[in-house]
């Protein structure tokens, strides 16, 4: 059962099927635009969505809001320095503002970033600086049947054949996302974690965590890896910690907050450089964009995701989601990830080849079906057009991310949505795929429009030609 006990609770709101078939037609067929009140259970993102704690809340009582060396700053810094083991502590509004003063420090145009895979706004901002953002990601990370345990890892070879290749010189950084978002929230294993890091040391290149998820994936090392099944989280943390140079992190994951992220540094000199770049974009050092309320909660939120009965719990959560979407005859993503639940749309939907989004499909179906609000990972996310050639290329993963806010649901929230999943399973031949009809030249799906495709099905010979195509 659930580690806590609510206290406090938020009223949803439930809609018809023919308000939803209006939401969506004024969304343009795009949740991301469907008001929070519309939706029956959003599992969108874990992103900023969790529940804080009553020790939380408490801290954001005691908040100290001096413009430079508040309190809550000294605790939020002290706390991330014992669990994490870096020198210097920056603290950022959120994740992508950690990537944004990172790459724009460190990245210049024609540089690659090698990283397990990188996720949207990762990648967004490097290639907003005009270098390249390179998945490295092991063979099994793309076939959603393989059920190796660490499937977020990056492949050495592959690494090291590219900076032999390209030279060290266009590479200002490695990453490893733990754990590995657009892979499923697939877990790095430590092992890889160090052979990683001695490719790095070897040439010379700075390693990097995306840290969003790194509990999570200590939970994970500890239960799947040899020779980790001892240890407290705590030490796993500190342990895949010492392989790295820095981090960008953002809090409002596995910081169990609403708000806020931060940066770790080793590096003095890389440290003195962002800082006065953190100045200029986020405020003054010891609060970087954030109340010092918020500080507080972020200290606090580090502390309680170590707990292993809590970890247990949520992992075990979307673990048994996903078990029962498998029962149902739903192909997901396996092993479970840690943050989400994530269905191969191009096996839910194989009648729909991927140039008429069936991740889409997915997401639309289940708001549709059950008032459920989800993500597409796939085409729209990450397809690619040739800016010579017009020509797109496709991910070879079409996903649809169902992620679980870290404690907010009950079981009986859970039921539903594997009955909504189910329900739109059984008619899945019924359903069409849709097109873009507006879209930003920059991160378009949180803000593209889209249609339904109303033509009729293809035959089957069709078909198989489209999703050869």
């Amino acid at each position: 059962m659930e580690p806590y006990r609510n206290k406090v609770i938020e009223k949803i709101y439930e809609t018809t099927r023919s308000e939803r078939e209006e939401i969506l037609k004024e969304a343009g067929y795009n949740l991301f635009r469907i008001p929070a009140r519309k939706v029956y259970i959003d599992l969108l993102t874990d992103s900023g969505t969790s529940a804080m704690s009553t020790n939380q809340w408490a801290g954001i009582m005691v908040g100290d809001e001096s413009y430079a060396g508040s309190e809550n700053f000294l605790h939020f810094e002290k706390t991330a320095r014992e669990i994490f083991g870096f020198k210097t502590i920056l603290p950022t509004h959120q994740g992508r503002a950690a990537e944004h003063l990172l790459f724009s420090t460190l990245v210049n145009p024609g540089d690659y970033v090698p990283n397990n895979s990188h996720f949207d706004t990762t990648r967004a901002n490097i290639e907003h600086r005009g270098g390249t953002a390179l998945d490295l990601v092991i063979d099994e990370g793309l076939d959603p049947t393989s059920r190796n345990p660490f499937k977020g890892n990056m492949d050495p070879q592959k690494l090291e054949n590219f900076i032999k290749r390209e030279g060290k010189e266009i590479i200002p950084i490695i990453m490893l996302t733990i754990t590995n978002n657009s892979i499923g929230g697939q877990p790095v294993s430590l092992e890889n974690v160090r052979t990683i890091r001695s490719i790095s040391k070897k040439y010379g290149i700075p390693l990097f965590f995306d840290a969003c998820r790194f509990a999570e994936n200590a939970y994970f090392i500890k239960k799947r890896e040899k020779g980790q099944g001892e240890r407290s989280i705590r030490e796993i943390v500190r342990d895949m910690f010492s392989y790295v140079d820095g981090c960008i992190f953002s809090a409002k994951k596995d910081a169990l907050v609403n708000i806020g992220g931060l940066l770790g540094i080793n590096e003095d000199s890389l440290a003195e450089k962002l800082k006065n770049l953190l100045i200029l974009y986020e405020g003054f050092p010891t609060y970087g964009g954030l109340a010092g309320r918020d500080l507080e909660a972020i200290a606090r939120g580090l502390e309680e995701v170590l707990d292993e009965n809590y970890l247990a719990f949520r992992i075990g959560q979307v673990r048994e989601l996903g078990e029962r979407l498998i029962e149902g005859g739903v192909q997901v993503l396996q092993p479970i990830g840690g943050h989400a639940v994530y269905i191969d749309a191009k096996a839910f939907f194989p009648h729909i080849p991927q140039s008429q989004l069936p991740g889409q499909a997915v997401s639309v179906g289940l708001y549709l079906e059950g008032g459920i609000r989800t993500v597409e990972i796939g085409s729209v996310m990450f397809a690619k057009k040739d800016p010579e050639t017009g020509e797109m290329t496709y991910p070879k993963l079409e996903l649809v991310r169902l992620a679980i806010p870290r404690r907010v649901y009950s079981q009986i929230h859970i039921n539903h949505v594997v009955d909504t999943v189910l329900k739109l399973y059984k008619k899945r031949e019924e359903i069409r795929g849709y097109k873009i009809v507006s879209e930003a030249p920059v991160l378009r799906h949180f803000t593209a429009k889209f249609e339904p495709i109303l033509t009729k099905r293809a035959p089957k010979a069709a078909q198989k030609q489209l999703q050869q195509v």
